[in-house]
């Protein structure tokens, strides 16, 4: 057996051992909901794969919690070297070294693209296939990107498990969730923003102690009275904590996956609140059922959602 092969089956086999220690992580998928957007814009302007850039953000920030991302908005934990905006101070190799720091994360992002794109020891990766994930992995650490051993090999088992690589293949994204990047990571009740998930072709937050129509408008730069008539809501309505808020218009129909399943009353549910959970029109879901407004359901009704 060549030393070559020996290598590359070394790299495979550790490849393999870190991603079956690896196991799927809420907190990385909203992370990866919140930013992939971002990322496909950077690939679309700079060539790096989206992938890339979403595994190195999960890592280096911990999904968005470490202390560099909190603080200064470093997603990639770039050290300063010649910077002369904003910093913040951190233990690493060395007690307190610099790092950079930003108004937002688009800064953080953006700066991370700068970065590859014009320093000289990464020129190599753009002669890589923009889908190459794994030769742009094993470049980086090869190029003196991280220090860990087996860095690539974690970029790799993270790119891999969240299928990452599907976004390799996107021509466009959505301007809503790359303008999102532009504020700083703070919602106007003074906490860390609510992460927005998606659903049936929509994007939603969930509701917490505190909120208001307004503050989410304000938080999600939304105009609030748009926000609440997408919930088929009166402007000034009481919100629940725990309930689903959706931010664009609902759909008319359910989800694919449940045609020719209907969905059967529990206690406590009204039409909207099942209109909600499916993410569709409450005037939908009357007229799919051939129902009127004043219909009152009861508890082991089977309602068509799609």
């Amino acid at each position: 057996m060549t030393k070559k092969l020996i290598i590359i089956l070394t790299f495979i086999l550790n490849v393999l051992q870190l991603s079956a220690q690896m196991k799927w992580n809420q907190r990385y998928q909203t992370y990866i909901n919140q930013y992939r957007d971002l990322a496909i814009e950077q690939m679309l302007k700079y060539k790096i794969p989206a992938s890339i850039t979403l595994a190195q953000g999960l890592l280096e920030s911990g999904a968005g919690y470490s202390e560099l991302a909190m603080k200064g908005n470093n997603h990639f934990g770039i050290k300063c070297h010649g910077w002369t905006g904003r910093t913040t101070y951190h233990d690493d190799d060395e007690k307190q070294e610099c790092f950079r720091a930003y108004n937002n994360v688009f800064e953080s992002y953006e700066d991370h693209s700068l970065l590859l794109t014009k320093q000289p020891r990464y020129k190599g990766l753009f002669s890589l296939n923009p889908k190459d994930y794994v030769g742009w992995a094993k470049g980086l650490k090869k190029c003196g990107y991280a220090t860990s051993p087996t860095y690539a090999q974690k970029l790799i088992g993270i790119i891999e498990l969240y299928k990452l690589h599907e976004y390799d293949k996107a021509k466009k994204f959505d301007r809503f969730m790359e303008r999102r990047s532009f504020k700083d990571d703070k919602s106007a009740n003074g906490g860390l923003e609510h992460p927005i998930h998606m659903y049936n072709n929509n994007y939603y937050i969930i509701v917490r102690s505190g909120d208001t129509f307004k503050s989410l408008g304000r938080e999600l730069g939304l105009p609030y009275k748009k926000i609440a008539t997408f919930n088929e809501r009166g402007k000034n309505d009481k919100l629940e904590k725990g309930e689903v808020i959706y931010l664009k218009k609902k759909q008319k129909k359910a989800e694919k996956q449940y045609k020719r399943r209907p969905h059967r009353v529990k206690a406590g549910e009204s039409m909207y609140s099942i209109a909600q959970l499916y993410g569709i029109r409450l005037k939908s879901l009357y007229k799919m059922n051939g129902l009127t407004p004043d219909y009152s359901i009861k508890v082991g009704d089977k309602l068509r959602v799609r």
